[in-house]
């Protein structure tokens, strides 16, 4: 008499390494998909604050326009108008914005 999932004699049981292969496979393209393409990302905003200096216009994450006025170690100042400077944290700037003109 059987029980269930019992075959005659044990054999038919694949090896380990074997039923891991889809894990395996699946992490692979989880990782190539979705982990990687991150890092990049990350990697080049990291650049891109370190990069900064006193004098580039910027754009913030919350949408603000300015200019890096001053560099300190964990903000920019940026100033806003002609009276207004704000501080933002260094992570908070999206992205430098090119004032060079477009040919056509």
């Amino acid at each position: 008499m059987y029980l269930f999932g019992q075959t005659a004699g044990g054999a038919g049981q694949p090896n380990m390494l074997v039923s891991m292969i889809p894990f395996v496979v699946i992490f692979v393209i989880f990782y190539l998909l979705i982990i990687l393409p991150a890092r990049k990302k990350q990697k080049q905003h990291q650049n891109l604050i370190s990069s900064l200096k006193g004098g580039e216009r910027v754009i913030t994450a919350g949408g603000l326009y300015g200019t890096v006025n001053r560099v300190m170690d964990d903000r920019f100042e940026i100033q806003v108008d002609a009276n207004t400077r704000i501080q933002v944290a260094k992570g908070s700037i999206s992205t430098v914005v090119d004032e060079t003109p477009k040919a056509r």
